[in-house]
């Protein structure tokens, strides 16, 4: 067995265990700076949105003229509407010159004006013009379907689970896309439909991510008020240690293809909505697996332990390892809090079987036999 699977089975054992939930602090003091930062992206400078949404002009120069550089190309398209233009080469060796803020009406003079500047004939650029209208009625359906994705997320979280798994899935989730659409802004690269793809589908593979994690820990916590070895904060650190290693591996081969998309697939075939989906797939990925480790489950570490009864277990838990303490006793947690079958917590009044008698993770007493000595010679039971 490789070292990582032997270690995913001693995380999952609890022999070997990394307190995440008692750091939460330093998560979201890291989360937070890592928000601030991709706000004040999105403030400055701010998202430079393509011409699907704020509407304007595409001229494609087919590679069969002559050269053209980018440069040149820039400095036409500049002095045409007054407005700095996005130019990008194609990796079929086309020319893609994105001007933005010009009118449908205005697009054939300024086709005409392009060509005469590059020195190319007109009828080797395409145009394809974009009406600002159109632009503003797909950003308001992609808004419309992010707020009726989160919504139909915290109800089916809630009836799933509860209403705080819930919100600390959707704080998981906004947190996730608040630094993907930041680092798109501090980049500089447009938003375009492929952007909007890729934020929906790193959506939807946080959300993956964090159930199965939420799932572990619902298990691990059935009954847990009826013990006094673990408090809720530890029961759901171990069940994100059990699954750690499952995140990192998924994670990991899911960024494995995304990163060859953005840097070789991009670097190769040129910019296009082949970087616009793969820079949002590559940060929301990797965005969604910080979240679901050090932001989810931390989070709903905390709003559990604001409930009386977590409150009032956290107090027997201290109690019972005070008392162990002083009758020199180290505290187990590689046991299971709770044996939820028979609502058994170990023995009777907190006091730990000896390995001898314990039903769960010692030996059994096996009964007497009644037919050991009928194979010895002389017949006779010793």
């Amino acid at each position: 067995m490789s070292r990582l699977g032997n270690l995913g089975e001693r995380m999952y054992r609890g022999e070997v265990s990394y307190d995440f939930v008692g750091k939460k602090k330093r998560w979201f003091l890291l989360s937070l700076l890592i928000t601030v930062a991709a706000v004040i992206g999105l403030i400055t400078p701010g998202l430079q949105m393509g011409i699907e949404f704020s509407g304007g002009a595409v001229f494609t120069v087919d590679k069969t003229t002559p050269s053209v550089s980018q440069d040149q190309a820039r400095h036409a398209a500049e002095e045409i509407t007054g407005h700095t233009p996005i130019v990008q080469k194609l990796g079929n060796g086309q020319l893609r010159v994105q001007m933005a803020e010009l009118s449908t009406e205005k697009a054939d003079a300024a086709k005409q004006e392009f060509a005469k500047d590059v020195g190319v004939d007109v009828s080797k650029i395409k145009a394809q013009v974009i009406g600002p209208s159109w632009g503003e009625e797909i950003s308001k359906k992609a808004w419309t379907g992010l707020g009726i994705f989160m919504v139909l997320v915290v109800i089916y979280l809630a009836m799933a689970f509860e209403w705080r798994m819930a919100i600390a899935a959707l704080v998981a989730l906004i947190h996730d896309l608040t630094i993907t659409v930041g680092v798109y802004a501090l980049v500089g690269f447009e938003v375009t439909p492929g952007t909007v793809i890729g934020l929906l589908t790193i959506l939807g593979y946080s959300l993956y991510d964090t159930v199965v994690v939420f799932d572990t820990i619902k298990e691990n916590t059935k009954d847990i008020t009826k013990q006094n070895r673990r408090n809720y904060s530890e029961a759901a650190n171990h069940g994100l240690n059990q699954t750690l290693v499952r995140s990192i591996n998924t994670s990991v081969l899911a960024l494995l293809p995304v990163a060859a998309l953005l840097f070789v697939g991009g670097g190769l075939l040129g910019a296009g909505m082949l970087n616009d989906i793969a820079l949002s797939l590559f940060v929301g990925l990797a965005a969604g697996a910080y979240s679901s480790i050090f932001i989810a489950t931390p989070l709903l570490a905390w709003l559990k332990e604001q409930q009386p009864e977590m409150k009032a277990l956290a107090k027997r838990v201290a109690a019972r390892r005070a008392s162990d303490a002083a009758k020199g006793k180290a505290p187990d947690l590689t046991k299971e809090p709770q044996d939820a079958a028979t609502g058994e917590d170990g023995g009777e009044d907190g006091v730990e079987p000896d390995a001898a008698t314990a039903g769960i993770g010692g030996q059994r007493r096996q009964p007497t036999s009644r037919s050991r000595g009928r194979n010895r010679p002389s017949g006779k039971r010793r």
